[in-house]
């Protein structure tokens, strides 16, 4: 259902967004563009590569593992080793990274509408950083903490860099695109180093290593839970996506169209930095997912969110698959972590997109 009228609908289609190329680098209004390949073919080749990838990230392991060992457990009904590795360990790391991808990816195209920018994403506006420095802060104060609270505080350190970095682009021109996530980068560092130098002081490194790199090897059932918060968060990004896209259009076409531009861009915020503080409690920080996958699924798809989100989710939960299985294939049966795969590959599409940006301009 739509969360505005049929009115507010026909003034959107008939509104031009001149402020809308500050975040679309130069591509024109992606929102009204025609797309080359339908939305619907896109969502169903995700949709059937991730159940690929599903199934090979299902069969794939150091245990010994059969189908036919899970058929003979079904036809007997009885409970063999197969179909308790399935159980335990197999599936619950598979819905870990699907829920993992979705939430990252549906994060970072959340932040780039709200800041009207194509290059960040949650590790490159301080989300991600401010969580691990709060999840370290709360495990040496109070190491007999809730999971939930830890995850709390999380959030809360999480809002507070977002708001800080915010503070810092304040004065920046929109269409100076390329400085914003260079700042990022900056202001990320920094918190990362006082994290790592809180870490050395307290002698916490390896603690606060298991959050730094994402990694799937420690999800287990009963381990993972949390990370469906993301998934209902994501469904509420879904609900609220025109709302997301109209405020990414510009502040005068969100007034115009009686879009509290700021009630939406807190909402957002609240949103990503949940997020990114349960994907750091739960598996740690995997970076550029947010970065390269909306970018990818935009240049398909345009910048409606509320066609294009389904695709991002898709898209991104394919990815961080395909980067698992590969961590677990190159050096087996030792795993190379998921942020690492996907930090090599998405620093390389990452630079290609800044080296491309201003030929395009």
């Amino acid at each position: 259902m739509s969360l505005f009228s049929h009115r507010t609908h026909a003034r959107l289609k008939s509104s031009t967004a001149p402020s809308a190329s500050s975040w679309q680098s130069g591509t024109g209004n992606a929102l009204h563009r025609r797309t080359v390949i339908p939305p619907w073919f896109i969502n169903t080749a995700s949709l059937i590569l991730m159940g690929l990838l599903v199934l090979l990230s299902l069969s794939i392991g150091v245990a010994d593992f059969s189908w036919s060992g899970i058929l003979q457990s079904l036809l007997t009904q009885s409970a063999n080793s197969d179909s308790s590795l399935l159980l335990v360990s197999r599936i619950p790391r598979t819905i870990a990274i699907i829920l993992t991808g979705i939430a990252m990816a549906v994060a970072g195209m959340i932040i780039q509408v709200v800041l009207k920018n194509r290059f960040v994403e949650p590790s490159m506006v301080g989300a991600t950083q401010s969580a691990a420095l709060g999840l370290l802060v709360v495990s040496l104060l109070f190491p007999a903490s809730a999971l939930i609270v830890k995850m709390g505080v999380a959030t809360i350190a999480a809002v507070f860099g977002m708001m800080l970095f915010m503070l810092l682009i304040h004065r920046i021109q929109p269409t100076d695109f390329l400085m914003i996530p260079l700042i990022g980068i900056v202001f990320g560092g920094i918190i990362e180093a006082v994290t790592t130098f809180i870490a050395y002081q307290t002698e916490s490194l390896q603690m606060l290593s298991v959050w730094q790199f994402g990694d799937f090897s420690g999800v287990l059932a009963g381990r993972y839970e949390l990370l469906w918060l993301t998934g209902a968060l994501c469904i509420l990004a879904y609900i609220i996506a025109d709302k997301l896209t109209i405020v990414g259009l510009g502040d005068n076409i969100a007034l115009n169209l009686g879009i509290s531009k700021r009630q939406v861009t807190w909402i957002g915020v609240g949103m990503v930095a949940m997020m990114s503080a349960v994907v750091v409690v739960t598996v740690g920080m995997i970076p550029f997912i947010g970065l390269v996958v909306p970018n990818i699924v935009s240049r398909l798809m345009g910048d409606k969110l509320r066609r294009s989100l389904p695709a991002v989710a898709l898209l991104g939960a394919s990815a961080v698959l395909l980067c698992d299985i590969i961590g677990r294939s190159i050096r087996y049966p030792f795993e190379v972590p998921v942020a690492t795969i996907f930090g090599v590959v998405g620093t390389v599409l990452f630079l290609w997109l800044l080296l491309r940006a201003p030929a395009e301009q």
